[in-house]
């Protein structure tokens, strides 16, 4: 008796996810490419609780939304962020 194998339903695997928080920032993946934010490049984060910073989401697949902090990031501006300086009001 032989079985074949269906494909099921889409990947679980997520297509972002924070992976390490330190004193100094936190590691984050985004569509298998590893980013680092420093609190000193992105103050907004400086003083959010861990579970502010876990609760993210990605949406149109270039865009890093965390809801309860209103912080927007384009993930093009974590691969190049040469173009595009931060302003701090």
């Amino acid at each position: 008796m032989s079985k074949t194998l269906q494909k099921r339903g889409k990947s679980t695997a997520a297509a972002v996810e924070i992976n390490i928080i330190s004193k100094k920032g936190f590691w984050i993946s985004v569509n298998e490419q590893e980013f680092f934010l420093p609190f000193s490049e992105y103050p907004w984060f400086r003083k959010a609780t861990i579970e502010q910073i876990y609760d993210l989401q990605l949406l149109h697949g270039d865009h890093l939304y965390w809801k309860n902090l209103d912080v927007d990031l384009d993930v093009n501006s974590l691969k190049n962020p040469e173009a595009y300086p931060l302003k701090f009001y």
